[in-house]
């Protein structure tokens, strides 16, 4: 019977989360995959009871969305949309990145932000959740416009942020020259110099070893994962979606930890380079980024050993650790049974939700070691605290210290992990454990502040 009831209340909540969000696809699957695991949790704790914690986590604290109107190098108009996601600010200042891209919408940074929300809970630093972005491309713009439509996007997000309040960062389409547009508006307008922003220059208050840290940390939580079955990555091979910043942070730290790196991808396809991509293969994925095209195709041109494979995803290539890097539902079912039929050991996620709900299952199923997005890819975010802590203590720490200091913090969002998503049979349901331990510190800080 109390099955029975715990089921009923997963359908209640998400047909209350469907009714008030129609038309958000991306915030509705991100809601569903808490709810499935955080729900059935919530009902063996007495505190929780009646207190509609997780449908106020899945309402934004504050949605702003406005007009961003910009001149472009012609001289003529363009309008487009900004929006900032305020989430949750239980825990702390809201967190997290600013994205370009035309796909942006309401659901997607919805999604984003109720996802920030868990992730930075995790990290155990004093950050809530929040996101935010325009649909503006980038891509082909001039240095001029994209300073011109940064300018434009902060006159209005200035309003909004602040170190105390909203502390950004960079996303899809916002790296660095972004950022520094952005932090020298903001500096402009407010008259004031802050760690508004994260994910700034080294020159202006960024920290070592940013660009490389969602990379690095996606590493150091996969080895903890393969360490609980007796192996590392020594040789082990691994593939790769995207060619990123958070790609690239990835092929070098599993490279160094003795892995074989054997794809990248890009929205034309993937690349199979059998050797391995290492050396100044690596150095090469910072070209391709920097060149703006979006081609992996380029790399097969100028490594021509390298097989290319137009409109595929390279979930097709064995391996034994798969790691997508790349953007939002990209690894579906078909991808997943392919993985599983060879031999894929264990599957990390890198980007934001990569996994379709579908595949996700089908390694749960068969016991593959999988970590959701919000657990394995924290180590950007957490960066971004440890710069807000060097901006508040006017210091800058070595890339040493501050790499390990990311060690340290992902193996401490792998125990946590670890500890709430153990099941009986000694396997790990890292998706559950990820849920149940982002949820528990919110919902603490949140019973502790009342109704508000």
């Amino acid at each position: 019977m109390e099955h029975f009831n715990v089921e009923q209340k997963i359908q209640d909540f998400i047909a209350k989360i469907e009714a008030r969000n129609p038309n958000e696809p991306e915030f509705l699957q991100a809601v569903k995959e808490v709810a499935v695991t955080v729900i059935p949790f919530i009902a063996t704790k007495k505190q929780y009871s009646g207190m509609k914690l997780l449908e106020r986590m899945a309402e934004p604290e504050r949605t702003i969305i406005f007009r961003v109107p910009w001149v472009d190098d012609k001289g003529e108009i363009q309008v487009n949309r900004g929006f900032r996601i305020q989430m949750n600010s239980a825990i702390g200042p809201y967190k997290g990145g600013i994205r370009f891209h035309p796909t942006v919408n309401l659901s997607v940074l919805k999604f984003l932000a109720f996802e920030q929300t868990f992730k930075n809970s995790l990290t155990t630093l004093p950050m809530g959740g929040g996101k935010g972005g325009a649909d503006f491309d980038p891509q082909g713009k001039s240095d001029m416009e994209v300073m011109r439509f940064c300018q434009a996007y902060m006159t209005e997000l200035c309003k909004h942020i602040g170190p105390e309040t909203d502390v950004p960062a960079g996303d899809i389409g916002v790296g660095a020259r972004e950022i520094g547009y952005l932090f020298g508006q903001y500096k402009k307008i407010r008259n004031e110099f802050t760690g508004v922003l994260t994910g700034k220059g080294l020159a202006y208050g960024g920290s070592l070893i940013r660009p490389e840290a969602t990379g690095y940390g996606v590493v150091y939580f996969a080895e903890q994962m393969l360490k609980t079955i007796g192996q590392d990555f020594a040789g082990k091979t691994v593939t790769v979606s995207g060619f990123g910043n958070v790609a690239w942070g990835v092929v070098k730290k599993v490279t160094e930890l003795g892995g074989k790196v054997v794809t990248i991808s890009g929205p034309d396809g993937y690349i199979y380079d059998k050797d391995g991509i290492s050396g100044e293969k690596i150095e090469y994925l910072l070209e391709l980024r920097a060149s703006g095209n979006n081609r992996a195709a380029d790399y097969a041109d100028k490594f021509p050993s390298a097989e290319f494979h137009a409109g595929k995803r390279p979930w097709e290539v064995k391996c034994d650790v798969a790691i997508p890097a790349a953007t939002q539902n990209e690894l579906f079912l078909e991808d997943a049974q392919l993985l599983v039929e060879n031999g894929v050991i264990c599957v990390t996620e890198a980007a934001n939700m990569p996994s379709t709900l579908d595949a996700i299952n089908h390694f749960l199923d068969h016991k593959v070691l999988f970590s959701p997005g919000k657990a394995s890819n924290a180590g950007g975010v957490a960066t971004s605290g440890l710069e807000m802590t060097q901006n508040s203590i006017r210091l800058n720490w070595s890339s040493e210290e501050v790499d390990a200091r990311l060690k340290e913090i992902m193996i401490g969002i792998h125990k946590a992990c670890r500890d709430y998503g153990k099941e009986e049979s000694g396997y790990v349901n890292y998706v559950k454990g990820a849920n149940i331990a982002g949820f528990v510190k919110v919902a603490e800080a949140m019973l502790a502040q009342g109704v508000v």
